[in-house]
């Protein structure tokens, strides 16, 4: 069976977003007073009283500058939570965020989208990320949340 590993917003493009968003608006840092909001930084949900930052990011955008490809119309941007200050990034290399519903979206190499799949529960990815990448068409997939279709994280090729 293969191993995936999620990527978290490389920290780059954490650096860019802690000043201005994809969107070009300022960066505003809170306190998470309750904590649980899902960080794409480190990829685990916040603790109570963490200082975090809900920014407008643009993933496809940011892979497309790298591989040349023109994703067109489905470049998109949408919310996700980072920690405001730099942090250690990810603890292991266990895929986040398993325990709800999630949508593993198929990307092709010159950025469109190639299909999805609803995934129910943790045993649910490694055959969804296996499907995926059975199609040699496949270059990255995402996985989003279903409730509001933002952004967790990507998976590339192994």
């Amino acid at each position: 069976m293969t191993t995936y590993f999620a990527r978290p917003v490389p920290p780059s493009a954490l650096k860019e977003l802690r000043t201005a968003d994809d969107a070009g608006r300022e960066t505003v840092p809170v306190t998470d007073e309750e904590g649980g909001a899902p960080l794409r930084c480190c990829l685990r949900r916040s603790a109570p009283g963490e200082r975090i930052a809900l920014v407008s990011y643009a993933p496809l955008r940011r892979w497309a500058a790298e591989t040349g490809a023109d994703p067109g119309a489905y470049d998109e941007q949408g919310p996700v939570f980072v920690h405001a200050e730099e942090c250690a990034g990810p603890d292991g290399d266990r895929l986040p965020f398993t325990n709800d519903h999630r949508t593993v979206r198929r990307y092709s190499a010159d950025g469109r989208i190639l299909g999805g799949r609803l995934v129910t529960g943790p045993e649910g990815f490694a055959p969804a990320f296996d499907e995926a990448f059975a199609d040699p068409e496949v270059a990255l997939v995402h996985v989003r949340a279903v409730e509001y279709g933002c952004f967790l994280y990507e998976v590339r090729r192994p």
